[in-house]
């Protein structure tokens, strides 16, 4: 097989027209034809054909009220001073709620405001009067099944009456064609006579999961395996659309077995995706796949994440090649997929919804690539604040934290810190202006602090975003934060927060509340096979470390600590190398890309990995005073200082010390 490399790539938009353009001049993009459902089973699919009313709802004049149906000339003149009196049967008829209207009555008059006469005895009541309507207004037990009643006020033609089609009127339309069905929609048509209708066949999309690498999720796994979870979020996707996802068994890196997988894959629905493989690598065949049996109509396009996607066409049929990385399999697939399943659904696919917000802080960017940038959201005052977080297309979980995406554009090197951007948004406004915006030093017990908050508090939620203690400070200076977590230590006087805040954050009135006493220490694998002892051993040969970033609380421990030792930090082997967070200390050392790193005992508990331990430290929660007595903050508090069952899980992580949570060690302005 002659290899053919994608030398080239396309503007995003140039690429969606092309593509779009394409598959309409196929004929592919048609809308699809109906299929007959029942009308109870219609929710959420789209209309074929206009639903036209076959019934009047009501379909007879009937009574909206409990009462009795009159003539209404036969009530001119009625008043209080001069009641009119009507003769049962001939005059008024007793009526419930949603009864007929006999033909020859058109208006009804309400039981209170009826008063019933007794023309004779109780022992001889006609039998034919209403066997037990209601006590009129003013009435007695005799009254009950008299010959007459009497009122007080004309009615007026058809009061209280429902008429026929009064909500609904045969032959009107109910739904126009290509209308997504809602729960009151099924009751319209229900009311309108209709048992069945017709709407849009739903699209099948097959997903073809493809690597030598790749399991199914529940294997048992070896090192380089890789669970298979794309198809599963891809598909979940297409469900969301009104389309239905087939998922294709796993394809190993074969030439001839993805043609075969892609052909068989063909018959089974409208549009074929392959995962995986997109990409110019030794075993990424999918494009010449799709070219040996159909046309590769593009392969590359100018956005990253997802530069290498592939849009081809197989007998007539769609076919993508879209990336393995979850986060550019999740973008393509958006942009080249959804549109296209949405007109086989005669609709146009929705635009996000969008806000513009602050970002917080500056982005570089490469130039000849559209970004999409994921960031978090939270309202901090009166300003939407925008702060990225990891830009690796193969997290998963920078799309499971992120709000929404800032597209910086093709031409730019970046957006400075405190550029106005716009957000497509993946929450609601709503979720977003109820968020608590935390950016800081990195804790474990945020996360736990996050489920407590949400748990107890579900319109409420905690955002993180580790930038250090420095950092967190910084952010409320700029007021793009709530809160922030910090440990910074002041080597002169051995205080915790306390000078920094007072020096850095003069200008604004703070209050400190302690979340946690912790342990810190060097973290190494298992039985610590160099034979690890303290920051001394870090200037040794055959010893990487791993950093925490510039500004974090754990970093300035770190130097605090190289300097009482007296190493210089250029003979750390690794020292320039930085994590952003304890968890991803514990990750580098677990997985041998250093063999010890400074982070705190939860990490090490978490991973399985050996402790030296260092120092305990103060770990505080600063929150700015204008903050402090809002709805969000204090059931935030709430949770810190009361809730036990909180304070239990942080003790369960190991290497913390509660005693003084929710503690207020500092205030100015309360």
């Amino acid at each position: 097989m002659k290899r053919e490399i994608y030398l080239e790539t396309t503007p995003l938009n140039e690429a969606i027209e092309k593509w779009l353009k394409r598959l309409e001049a196929e004929g592919s993009l048609k809308p699809f034809s109906g299929e007959k459902i029942q009308v109870k089973d219609s929710l959420g699919r789209i209309t074929s054909e206009p639903v036209i009313a076959k019934l009047s709802s009501p379909f007879y004049h009937s009574s909206a009220m409990d009462g009795y149906a009159v003539r209404y000339v036969d009530t001119f003149g009625a008043s209080e001073t001069s009641p009119k009196k009507l003769k049962l049967k001939t005059q008024a008829v007793y009526v419930d709620t949603g009864d007929p209207i006999p033909d020859e009555f058109n208006a009804v008059v309400m039981i209170e405001d009826v008063n019933v006469i007794r023309a004779e005895s109780r022992w001889q009541r006609a039998e034919s009067s209403p066997p037990h309507p209601p006590l009129a207004k003013g009435g007695s037990e005799e009254g009950v099944g008299g010959e007459y009643i009497e009122i007080i006020e004309a009615a007026t033609p058809w009061q209280h009456v429902r008429v026929i089609g009064e909500d609904i009127v045969a032959t009107e339309l109910i739904l126009p064609e290509n209308h997504k069905i809602r729960p009151v929609d099924i009751g319209a048509m229900l009311a309108g006579g209709h048992v069945e209708i017709n709407v849009r066949k739903r699209p099948k999309v097959v997903i073809i999961p493809t690597g030598t690498e790749i399991v199914e999720p529940g294997s048992e796994l070896k090192k380089g395996d890789i669970i298979e979870f794309n198809s599963r979020m891809l598909g979940g996707l297409v469900s969301e659309w009104g389309g239905d996802a087939v998922r294709f068994r796993i394809v190993p890196d074969n030439f001839e077995g993805l043609k075969k997988a892609i052909l068989e894959a063909h018959g089974l629905g409208d549009m074929v995706v392959v995962n995986a493989g997109a990409s110019a690598g030794s075993e990424d065949f999918t494009a010449n796949a799709i070219r040996d049996i159909g046309e590769v109509l593009l392969h590359g396009v100018n956005i990253k994440p997802g530069k290498p996607v592939i849009l081809g066409l197989v007998k007539g049929k769609p076919v993508l090649g879209i990336p393995g990385y979850p986060v550019s399999a999740y973008i393509t697939f958006n942009l080249f997929a959804k549109p296209v399943v949405y007109k086989w659904q005669g609709r146009e696919a929705e635009e996000p919804e969008k806000l513009k917000a602050i970002l917080s802080r500056q982005v570089a960017s490469s130039l000849g690539q559209e970004e999409f940038l994921r960031v978090k959201l939270g309202k901090v005052g009166d300003k939407l604040i925008a702060t990225p977080v990891s830009r690796g297309a193969g997290v998963l979980m920078s799309l499971v934290r992120a709000d929404g995406f800032v597209r910086i554009p093709a031409m730019s090197e970046g957006i400075g810190a405190g550029t106005e951007v716009n957000v497509d948004l993946l929450r609601t406004k709503d979720e977003i202006e109820n968020t608590i915006v935390c950016i800081g030093s990195h804790d474990n017990a945020l996360d736990l602090l996050a489920n407590s908050l949400k748990k107890k508090y579900p319109r409420l939620s905690l955002s993180s975003a580790h930038v250090g203690s420095m950092g967190g400070l910084m952010a409320l200076k700029k007021g793009e934060a709530h809160i922030a977590g910090t440990h910074l230590l002041d080597e002169e006087t051995g205080e915790y927060n306390v000078s920094y805040i007072k020096r850095l954050l003069s200008d604004k009135k703070i209050i400190l509340i302690n979340l946690v006493y912790r342990e810190q220490g060097l973290l190494v694998p298992k039985g610590n096979p160099k034979n690890i002892k303290g920051f001394n051993d870090l200037t040794r040969e055959d010893v990487v470390f791993i950093n925490r970033q510039s500004g974090a609380g754990t970093r300035l421990l770190t130097d605090k600590h190289l300097k009482e030792s007296g190493i210089n930090p250029k003979d750390v082997k690794g020292y320039e190398r930085e994590e952003y967070t304890h968890m991803g200390v514990a990750s580098a050392v677990l997985t041998g890309i250093a063999d010890t790193g400074l982070a705190i005992l939860a990490s090490a508990r978490a991973l399985g990995l050996d402790f030296i331990p260092v120092a305990k430290e103060r770990y505080d929660l600063a929150i700015p005073a204008d903050f402090y007595n809002t709805e969000m903050i204090q059931c935030l508090l709430e949770i810190v200082m009361d809730d036990d069952a909180f304070r239990n899980m942080v003790l369960g992580l190991g290497g913390y010390d509660v005693s003084d949570m929710g503690k207020i060690v500092y205030a100015d302005g309360l």
